[in-house]
């Protein structure tokens, strides 16, 4: 089963800012109307994991991460285990089946990381610089997709807080296909596993 939000090629991200804020959730709009279209939602956080989120260990916590439809259904399940040196990600469906994943790139400069599908290869990769939220989704030298912080047609005042952006997927991933739910699921990770 396809959800056809899953098909669309523009998403705007929205974090959810909060001064003790352990959990990563963030609203996923549709920037055309601003309408929420997703959720994202870190729900199942250990009192443990919680105290290390405010700590230097923030990078090593596991996480769980869900993205649902307003009304709950769930989509996308985005896990990883604790991390002591290179992330690897798993990423599920809403049947609970294993559709890949990434690791981050050994000594990669600027944040890169492979995504992967279920038999561990490679799909795209994730570079990007870490100054900005510029990220780009390549195949080879096709760009599938686009992480930015500026979109002409979106209004200034959706970009004031913490971490907004536009997620940009291109024509050539075709509808149902996996990779939007595995391109989907990384940007809700790029925070955890690389910029912090």
């Amino acid at each position: 089963m396809s959800n056809t939000v899953l098909d669309r090629n523009l998403y705007f991200v929205r974090e959810h800012v909060g001064m003790l804020k352990a959990a990563n959730n963030f609203d996923i709009l549709n920037p055309e109307t601003s309408e929420e279209i997703l959720h994202c939602r870190e729900d199942n956080l250990g009192i443990i994991t919680k105290m290390l989120r405010f700590t230097d260990y923030k990078r090593m916590t596991p996480f769980e991460i869900e993205i649902r439809t307003p009304d709950g259904q769930r989509l996308i399940t985005i896990r990883r285990g604790v991390s002591f040196f290179l992330s690897k990600v798993e990423v599920f469906d809403e049947n609970n089946q294993l559709i890949g994943g990434f690791k981050q790139k050994f000594f990669s400069l600027g944040g890169a990381f492979r995504v992967l599908d279920p038999q561990d290869n490679e799909v795209c990769a994730l570079k990007g610089k870490w100054t900005g939220w510029d990220f780009r989704f390549l195949a080879g030298e096709t760009e599938l997709a686009q992480v930015s912080k500026q979109w002409a047609g979106l209004g200034k005042e959706l970009f004031t807080s913490a971490d907004n952006y536009v997620l940009k997927i291109s024509d050539d991933v075709p509808p149902g296909s996996p990779i939007r739910k595995l391109i989907l699921a990384a940007v809700m990770c790029i925070d955890m596993v690389l910029k912090e």
